[in-house]
């Protein structure tokens, strides 16, 4: 079990007491240690299994919760968990994360309203029977509908963070197996998509109920939904579906090719094949009864005369154009990232100091980062004012001085206020190495308001990049309505690098305005926005979003050496 899941079953726990009336210290206790799990660096599961002692070592757990998160890693859950899940409907946690209820407001609206999940609390804001509540009012009600919409959009569709966490656990699992000779990941997990409605998982194998019986009793599947004598489905504990194919051998690459997508691209391909007089399914590629391809992806794409195509570019998008042309892009890798330059230290919402920070980019391979902690204007972070700011670069400069191998630029997250102007003065701005301008308030603004802000950062002489450019939070805020024609011109006039964050609840800018950008030759920059050491670890995100926007190397900033980054920065540092 790793330590995000953990971490999330604790803050569950926290959720649950909270709506139950729990004492304040106990609610935060358990959202303490969900912090602390979440933040290690070390693996909670091997302390836990090694000698449990160990967890009291660690800030904020006491021998109550430890002896909790040593049931969780063994048993998968803990009697208390288990009696809360009991307590209240599953669908009370969907309404908890909408913005604006919350634990308290959620409990109120189960016990006043009988609300047992998105539904029935939709037909009671509709019946404005939400606002008639103490504490609750017209703009609540709306704004819960708001939310409810969005949610339904996203529906049971899951984070690919999420999505991969399992299905890779499941993958190593079904690949321990010895009668398992081929397995793999695909579907949207495959191609990387932001979210994953379910997950395919492929394998080969001589006893295909080995392989089943071993899906079925691993402690992240919930249920068996279904089985045949080659397919099972099985629901996970996060309600995610999982589809289980055993295949032949002759038949894996033809198999996973078709289970991969997207069906747009499929449906290219396969009409490709009916052109050249043969047949392609998920068993294989067919001239009449015979089988000329199958084994294979790449058997599969070169006897339709294709370079094999990465999955992430397969939307049909001009991929297979490409292809033909034998001039896909070579796409950039996690390890062809050199630097990141948006991260957060204990001066603002991080939770490691400055020296922390500078040691886990190292641990990393990283040759060169921007501290960029908040401006004043994010006041629940402890934002910096230009006296608290100049200060922390100057510890920066202090601390930088110590390490050889690793440049550390002078950078801040500078606000972009709903007035169109700045956080901070320009003669602050302008000491900074590194300027990252962002949207966080003011998000629901018109268009007309949301541009000014943007294109008045944009022809700031002393902003570097724009940082998540939307403001969206996946499947949980719409982000900003922005004129990305516009955005995208300005900022190729005026030299701003634009970002990929690349946390997995952002990955901002898109696949589709990134590629975009760099088709009017701006730099992108893909940063991990961490505010915790094991935060540095979300950049395989971004970059897998770089991928399916079809970015090589050269047009990402931060794969070049120092000196070559800073000669595309406007102001050249």
């Amino acid at each position: 079990m790793q330590n995000h899941e953990i971490a999330h079953l604790l803050e569950e726990t926290a959720m649950l007491l909270e709506m139950q009336g729990a004492n304040s210290f106990r609610v935060r206790a358990y959202r303490n240690a969900a912090r602390t799990v979440e933040d290690s660096v070390e693996s909670i599961e091997e302390l836990a299994l090694g000698n449990p002692a160990d967890l009291l070592n660690l800030p904020g757990i006491g021998k109550d919760i430890a002896t909790k998160i040593t049931q969780l890693v063994t048993d998968g859950s803990f009697e208390l968990l288990n009696e809360l899940r009991a307590e209240f409907p599953p669908g009370l946690l969907q309404i908890m994360n909408l913005p604006g209820v919350g634990p308290k407001k959620a409990a109120i609206l189960h016990r006043e309203l009988q609300v047992q999940g998105p539904a029935d609390l939709k037909a009671a804001a509709e019946a404005g029977r939400v606002s008639a509540l103490k504490g609750f009012g017209k703009k609540t009600e709306q704004s819960i509908l708001a939310s409810i919409e969005q949610l339904s959009q996203f529906g049971q569709r899951v984070l690919i963070s999420e999505a991969r966490f399992a299905a890779e656990q499941i993958l190593a699992a079904l690949q321990s197996l010895p009668s398992v000779t081929h397995a793999a990941i695909a579907g949207s997990c495959r191609r990387r998509k932001e979210t994953c409605g379910d997950l395919d998982i492929l394998v080969t194998s001589s006893t295909p109920d080995d392989a089943m019986n071993l899906l079925a009793s691993l402690p992240l599947v919930s249920e068996e939904l279904s089985r045949g004598p080659t397919k099972q489905r099985v629901r996970l504990r996060d309600h995610l579906e999982l589809d289980l194919r055993v295949v032949p051998e002759e038949s894996f690459g033809a198999a996973l090719q078709y289970f991969t997508g997207s069906k747009e691209h499929n449906i290219v391909i396969r009409r490709r094949a009916t052109e050249r007089d043969l047949k392609l399914n998920e068993y294989g590629l067919f001239r009449g009864e015979e089988r000329i391809a199958g084994r294979t992806e790449e058997e599969i794409y070169s006897a339709l005369g294709l370079p094999w195509i990465s999955p992430e570019l397969r939307e049909n998008r001009g991929e297979i154009e490409l292809a033909e042309k034998n001039a896909l892009p070579r796409l950039i890798t996690l390890k062809d990232i050199r630097g990141d330059l948006h991260m957060h230290t204990t001066a603002t919402d991080g939770t490691a100091t400055i020296r922390e920070m500078i040691e886990a980019a190292r641990e990393r391979g990283l040759k060169y980062i921007a501290i960029t902690d908040h401006s004043k204007r994010v006041s629940m972070a402890n934002g910096l004012d230009a006296n608290r700011l100049r200060k922390h670069w100057d510890e920066i400069r202090t601390i930088r001085e110590e390490y050889s191998d690793i440049d550390v630029l002078l950078g801040i997250e500078c606000d972009i206020l709903e007035n169109a102007e700045m956080d901070l003065p320009d003669d602050v701005l302008a000491e900074a190495d590194w300027v990252i301008a962002v949207l966080h308030y003011g998000l629901k603004q018109p268009r007309d308001q949301i541009m000014l802000r943007l294109l008045n950062a944009i022809r700031n002489p002393n902003v570097s990049a724009i940082g998540h450019p939307s403001g969206r939070l996946i499947g949980r805020r719409v982000g900003a309505d922005i004129d990305y024609a516009e955005l995208l011109k300005a900022a190729a006039d005026h030299g701003v690098m634009m970002e990929i964050n690349a946390h997995p609840n952002r990955l901002d800018l898109d696949d589709l305005y990134a590629a975009a950008a760099r088709d009017l030759g701006i730099p992108i920059v893909i940063n991990t926005d961490a505010h915790s050491q094991v935060g540095l670890d979300v950049m395989e995100y971004g970059v897998d979003q770089a991928r399916r926007a079809g970015l090589t190397k050269n047009d990402v900033a931060n794969t070049k050496p120092i000196a070559e980054f800073r000669k595309l920065l406007r102001n050249h540092h």
